[in-house]
C-alpha cells in the first residue's frame, strides 16, 4: 500500500506508522543520507586509489564504524543512524528482530516484483521510530561482496571477519538497510 512516498509493507506488524508522521520519515531520510554520503564518498576515493579493492577493504574494516560514530555525533541526541543486513559482515551490525522483519519484507517485495529502491519503511516501537532505506548491491560492491573475490581480499576478509556472511551477492541483490532511529 502506498501512502505519499511511504511504502507500507503488508507483512509488517501493525506497529508501523502510516504517512501521518511524514516529519519523522523526512528527518530519518536526512540522517540516512548523511551516513550514506560519507560512506560512499570515502569508498569512491579508496576504490579510485586502488582498483583491487584493498584500500576500500582497509577503510571498511578500519574506519567505517568510526565514520558512523562520527556521523552520529553530529546528530541530535534523540537520533542515531546505523547499517545492518541479513547477511552482515561485522558482528556489530547484526540485525535485531525488527530489522529482520523489515528486511524479509523487502526481500518478499523483490521476489514478487513489487519493490522499488525508493521504498522507505517507518516502524514505531514505543517511543522510538525507525526509518529504513533499502540498499541494493552495486557492481562496485562485488569486489568484496560478490562470489568472485580476489585471493588477497578473501584472505583479508577471513582474517578480519572470520564469521563473514556478506558474500555471494550479485549486482542488484538486496544487500541490507540503513536505519535511522528517532526517539520522540
Amino acid at each position: 500500500m502506498k501512502t505519499g512516498n511511504l511504502v507500507l509493507i503488508a507483512s509488517l506488524s501493525a506497529t508501523m506508522l502510516h504517512a501521518t508522521d511524514a516529519e519523522i520519515k523526512q528527518e530519518g531520510v536526512k540522517y540516512i543520507k548523511m551516513l550514506g554520503g560519507e560512506l560512499k564518498s570515502n569508498l569512491k576515493v579508496k576504490m579510485k586509489a586502488d582498483a583491487t579493492g584493498s584500500k576500500a577493504m582497509d577503510f571498511c574494516s578500519g574506519a567505517a564504524t568510526q565514520l558512523t560514530e562520527d556521523v552520529n555525533s553530529k546528530l541530535p541526541a534523540h537520533a542515531k543512524v546505523r547499517r545492518t543486513a541479513l547477511k552482515y559482515r561485522n558482528p556489530a551490525n547484526k540485525p535485531d528482530a525488527t530489522d529482520i522483519e523489515v528486511m524479509k519484507a523487502y526481500v518478499e517485495k523483490i521476489t514478487t516484483k513489487q519493490f522499488s529502491p525508493k521504498d522507505i519503511v517507518v516502524v514505531a516501537e514505543g517511543n522510538t521510530s525507525r526509518v529504513y532505506k533499502p540498499l541494493l548491491t552495486g557492481a562496485v560492491c562485488l569486489k568484496c561482496h560478490g562470489s568472485d573475490i580476489s585471493t588477497g581480499l578473501k584472505a583479508t576478509l577471513d582474517k578480519v571477519y572470520p564469521k563473514d556472511l556478506a558474500t555471494g551477492f550479485k549486482e542488484g541483490d538486496f544487500r541490507g538497510v540503513v536505519v535511522a532511529e528517532i526517539k520522540k
